[in-house]
C-alpha cells in the first residue's frame, strides 16, 4: 500500500506515531474522450476564453468569485500563511459512542498503522477504544484541507474516517415535498414490516457487486475480441527526438572546433604543432648520428 500521510494521533499526553493508507480504491471503468476521425485521445487544454489563447501555469492565480465576474486573488504564500498550523497530528477532541454518529457525516476511510517505535501506544489506544466501546472524534489536515475524523477500532487496526463539518450538511428543510406528518394504514404497515422481516439477512458485503461495471468490462472485452470498427489506434506522435539529437550533435561539433588561427593539436598533426610540417602516418624518422636512442 502507498503511504498517503505520516504523523501521529494525539490524545491527552499520549502521542501515537502512525502511517495512513487509503482503505478504499476506485474501481470505476474510466472512459476517455476520443477523436473518432483519427482515434487520438482529446487533451484538456487550459485556455482563456477572453484572450482566446492557451494559458501557462505561471500565468494562473487562484481566486474566489465574491460577486458575479469579480474575483479576489491569492498568491501561494498568502494561502500557505493560513494553512492549519499542525498538519502532522490527528488531535482527538472527544470520545463518543459510534451509534451517535449519522452515516451522513462520513466521507472517506483510511487505515492507520503504527510507525517506527509507536506500536506500544498504538496497541494501548486500540484496546482502550475496543473495551470502552467509544470512538474518537478528531481534527486532521490532509493536503491543506481540514476535516473532522472518526477514529475507531477495526479488528486489529485503527481506522479513520474523515467526516463533514456540520455546516456542510444540508438541512432537511431544503428538501422539497417532504411529508409534514407520517400517516399510514395500520394493515399496510404490518404487511410492510412482515416483508422487511422476510428480507432480513446478516450484512455480507461480498454478495454485492457493481453490475454496471461488470457489464461494461464484459462489453469492452467483446469489442476487443471482435476487432471491429470500434477498435481504433491512435496515430504515433511525431518523433522530435531525432531532430533534437542531431541538433545536439551539431552543437557539440561546433563547440569542439579549434578557433581560427589556433594551433592544431600535436596528436592530430604528428606532434610538430605546425600543420605545414605534419608527418605522414606510417613513416619513421632517421636517427641523427650520436643521438641517444
Amino acid at each position: 500500500m502507498h503511504t498517503v500521510w505520516k504523523g501521529a494521533i494525539s490524545f491527552g499526553l499520549v502521542h501515537v506515531p502512525v502511517k495512513m493508507f487509503a482503505a478504499t480504491e476506485d474501481k470505476d471503468v474510466h472512459l476517455r474522450m476520443i477523436h473518432k476521425e483519427c482515434g487520438t485521445p482529446i487533451s484538456n487544454v487550459r485556455t482563456c476564453p477572453h484572450c482566446e489563447k492557451e494559458v501557462e501555469w505561471e500565468q494562473i492565480a487562484k481566486g474566489y468569485e465574491y460577486e458575479k465576474g469579480r474575483f479576489v486573488l491569492f498568491e501561494p504564500d498568502e494561502l500557505d500563511a493560513i494553512k492549519p498550523d499542525n498538519t502532522r497530528t490527528i488531535q482527538i477532541l472527544d470520545f463518543v459512542d459510534l451509534t451517535e454518529i449519522d452515516p451522513l457525516y462520513y466521507q472517506k476511510a483510511y487505515y492507520l498503522s503504527p510507525d517506527q517505535a509507536g506500536s506500544g501506544a498504538y496497541n494501548l489506544l486500540l484496546e482502550a477504544m475496543r473495551q470502552s466501546g467509544k470512538i474518537g472524534i478528531a481534527k486532521i489536515a490532509i493536503r491543506s484541507k481540514s476535516s473532522l475524523a472518526a477514529i475507531r477500532p477495526l479488528d486489529n487496526c485503527i481506522c479513520m474516517e474523515t467526516m463533514h463539518f456540520p455546516d456542510e450538511i444540508r438541512s432537511l428543510q431544503q428538501v422539497p415535498n417532504l411529508p409534514e406528518q407520517t400517516t399510514v394504514n395500520d394493515r399496510e404497515l404490518s404487511m410492510a414490516k412482515l416483508l422487511i422481516d422476510q428480507l432480513y439477512a446478516p450484512f455480507d458485503p461480498g454478495k454485492y457487486t457493481d453490475d454496471y461495471r461488470v457489464a461494461l468490462q464484459e462489453a469492452i472485452q467483446r469489442k476487443i475480441a471482435g476487432e471491429g470498427a470500434d477498435i481504433v489506434t491512435a496515430p504515433a506522435a511525431e518523433r522530435t527526438n531525432v531532430i533534437d539529437l542531431m541538433a545536439a550533435l551539431q552543437a557539440s561539433l561546433e563547440a569542439t572546433k579549434p578557433a581560427a588561427g589556433a594551433p592544431v593539436a600535436d596528436a592530430a598533426m604528428g606532434g610538430t604543432g605546425d600543420p605545414g610540417k605534419a608527418k605522414p602516418r606510417g613513416t619513421r624518422t632517421r636517427k641523427k648520428e650520436g643521438a641517444v636512442p
